[in-house]
């Protein structure tokens, strides 16, 4: 069964740091092209970091020099860094995950999804 489940999130001061984990099971992430998604009420979805298969990484500017996105492929997880947090980072965040092609920032391009981990960013 393949499954990706997030975890990591929390409150957070202004100013502060998360590491969102997003362990696989089921299959191996070798392969696959990550990408970390936020989706905030009354908002939609948008992507925030992807990475693929060999590194590449693609960044929203909007969190570029605070977030930063990695991935342990021996490990089977992806990682997301996030520091100097800000209250609009609040948000549900979702990783996915869709073979290696193209890489993508669109969330219809990605058929497996985790089930979120809510970062709240509040004093």
């Amino acid at each position: 069964q393949v499954q990706l489940v997030e975890s990591g999130g929390g409150l957070v001061q202004p100013g502060g740091s998360l590491r969102l984990s997003c362990a696989a099971s089921g299959f191996s992430l070798d392969y696959y092209t990550i990408s970390w998604f936020r989706q905030a009420p009354g908002k939609e979805r948008e992507y925030v970091s992807v990475i693929t298969p060999g590194g590449g990484r693609i960044i929203n500017m909007s969190v570029k020099h605070r977030f930063t996105i990695s991935r342990d492929n021996n490990k089977n997880t992806v990682w997301l860094q996030m520091n100097s947090l800000e209250p609009e980072d609040t948000a549900r965040y979702f990783c996915a995950a869709a073979l290696a092609g193209p890489t993508t920032t669109n969330p219809d391009d990605y058929p497996y999804w985790g089930r979120g981990t809510q970062v709240t960013v509040s004093s």
